[in-house]
């Protein structure tokens, strides 16, 4: 996603100044990964989420070499070379090849049956376990994508229970009252939420059969879905002699230490942070394609950026640092409704929304430009002052 991003943006600034090559690891056109839980949940298709088939490649005039993943860079020829051999020249080099699930290194994590969450492969056999009546799936992580995993399998009729090591789910996104509201919100669906979880063992002799926890635990599955964390993909960057940390190491321009070699996505460092959401990447494309084409020296800073649950029915958001200890919260146990506003020096740095997340685009407006919310706090829980009332008494009043 990152790096045909940062194309189309080149495309704008200079159409005719590369020619363009460009390497993928899956056999298909590029699509939208975000956008890969409402597949796996039924409410989209593969083709509603294709944001670049083979047509739109030959119309730009791109060579695509699909399904084949670049497996060495010599950067004193300035070739990459394929896994089938293929090799093509360069003058710039842009690496956007992401990041890699992490599978926990238990007893039986390589048995057929235990997947990943990363690509429409694994999607695809998700459903096929599903359509195959292997009625059992154990999801291990309580994140966002693990989240996203159990209701889609839930949804395609697995039995589906999640394991997740924290206390809490979410525990990155979410405080603890919201954390629960939403592991009650899970269970009444149907799925079987088990916090506190330390995953011993997988047991199976030709394929996953159960999930053994530490404390004993035994629990069915026919499939097992690890949904842990990320790390970025740096190992072709750190055979080429590239600086590298947990990421690929690139300066504001999205430079690595090699000046002709560009990189942006889940797979950079920048200035010792790593990026995992969609945004800060689209930011990412706009600077590399700035200094690529030569039309700007764009610098990237970092934004803050949101967060969504993709779970038709569960209205969340959650953004910037909720943990700070001068917060307005509001809760409603009835409703479902749970909202804390962290506050520092009368900026807004934090928001937590469960259960009614209508106004989470004003909250993200006023983190992101740090706008001055002295005058906005008493009814600031509340959203936006409503048109037309000038003074935040008149409003507390009304309400």
């Amino acid at each position: 996603m990152a790096g045909v991003r940062t194309l189309e943006e080149i495309f704008i600034h200079a159409p005719h100044a590369f020619s363009v090559t460009v390497f993928g690891a899956e056999p298909r056109g590029n699509y939208d990964r975000i956008m890969l839980s409402p597949v796996l949940a039924g409410e989209k298709r593969f083709a509603d989420i294709v944001t670049h088939d083979r047509p739109w490649y030959e119309k730009k005039g791109i060579e695509l070499i699909a399904g084949e993943p670049v497996v060495s860079i010599d950067r004193t020829a300035r070739t990459v070379t394929g896994a089938h051999g293929t090799t093509r020249p360069y003058d710039v080099l842009l690496i956007a090849i992401g990041s890699n699930p992490v599978i926990i290194p238990v007893p039986g994590h390589d048995l057929p049956g235990v997947i990943a969450f990363r690509d429409i492969a694994d999607v695809e056999t998700m459903l096929a376990a599903a359509q195959a009546g292997q009625g059992d799936a154990v999801v291990i992580g309580g994140g966002l994508l693990g989240l996203e995993a159990a209701n889609g399998l839930h949804r395609n009729g697995m039995k589906t229970t999640v394991l997740h090591l924290m206390p809490t789910l979410m525990e990155r996104q979410l405080d603890p009252v919201s954390a629960t509201m939403l592991k009650s919100d899970l269970e009444a669906r149907g799925l079987t939420m088990i916090t506190g979880a330390n995953t011993k063992a997988i047991h199976g002799t030709d394929r996953v059969e159960a999930v053994e926890l530490t404390d004993g635990t035994v629990i069915p599955a026919s499939l097992v879905v690890m949904a842990v964390g990320i790390r970025p993909n740096t190992a072709l960057a750190k055979d080429a002699g590239l600086d590298c940390g947990r990421g690929i190491k690139v300066d504001d321009g999205m430079r690595t230490s090699d000046p002709a070699i560009y990189a942006v996505g889940e797979c950079v460092e920048h200035r010792g942070t790593l990026f995992g959401l969609v945004a800060p990447l689209w930011d990412m494309a706009q600077v590399a394609a700035d200094r690529i084409a030569g039309v700007a020296e764009t610098d990237y800073i970092p934004a803050v950026s949101g967060t969504r649950l993709k779970v038709t029915g569960i209205d969340m958001f959650s953004v910037g640092d909720f943990s700070g200890e001068d917060a307005i919260v509001y809760c409603d146990p009835a409703r479902g409704v749970h909202k804390r506003l962290v506050v520092r020096d009368d900026r807004l740095i934090g928001a937590v929304l469960y259960g009614d997340a209508c106004h989470s685009g004003w909250y993200f407006g006023l983190i992101q430009d740090g706008s001055d919310i002295s005058s906005l706090r008493d009814a600031l829980v509340f959203g936006p002052p409503v048109e037309g009332q000038d003074a935040i008494p008149e409003l507390v009043e009304a309400l």
